[in-house]
């Protein structure tokens, strides 16, 4: 069988099967990190932020955590990535919301696409980065006030939060190893 034949073969064979199936244990780590993490998130903020005018819980920290978690041998999922692919599209998002606020439709366009190419350049891809620049667009305006200060606040400390649990939570079960690498 040519090598051709052999990946369309494995093809069809993905499409019926779908996905490989994760373990239940795989499973039960995924959640415990999610919960951990972004409970962890949701605590400092509300404990340490709360009446100050500051946000620390961004959606895009949900799908990190989901990364970071539940794939956590990704590439896309190692220090590198979850926090240079923050940073890079806070700046990116917040950036374009300067620059084109009087056409929000185009800064967000912007904010994405542009936060999605540099982080390819940069070499930090990370698929919530381009929520994270989107946020900085269209957020609120408690968000908007922040300013470039939102790539450290909440954009850079709540994916330090999530690094810091999950360096416990994905090197305690033995079949678990994170990072990959660091940089």
């Amino acid at each position: 069988m040519s090598l051709g034949e052999q990946l369309r073969a494995r093809l069809r064979g993905a499409a019926r099967g779908g996905p490989p199936r994760v373990s239940a244990a795989e499973i039960l780590w995924s959640w415990a990190g999610g919960f951990v993490g972004v409970g962890a998130v949701a605590w400092i903020e509300r404990f340490f932020l709360a009446g100050h005018d500051r946000v620390l819980l961004i959606a895009s920290v949900g799908a990190s955590a989901v990364l970071v978690f539940g794939a956590p041998r990704s590439p896309l999922s190692q220090p590198r990535n979850l926090i240079g692919g923050h940073v890079v599209s806070a700046l990116v998002g917040v950036a374009c919301w300067k620059l084109f606020q009087a056409h929000p439709v185009l800064a967000a366009a912007l904010a994405v696409a542009t936060a999605t190419a540099l982080m390819h350049a940069l070499r930090v891809l990370h698929p919530p980065g381009g929520a994270t620049a989107l946020i900085a667009v269209i957020g609120s305006p408690q968000v908007h006030e922040l300013g470039f200060l939102y790539a450290f606040v909440p954009a850079a400390a709540a994916p330090l939060v999530l690094l810091a649990v999950a360096l416990v939570v994905n090197n305690v079960a033995p079949t678990r190893r994170y990072p990959e690498f660091w940089f």
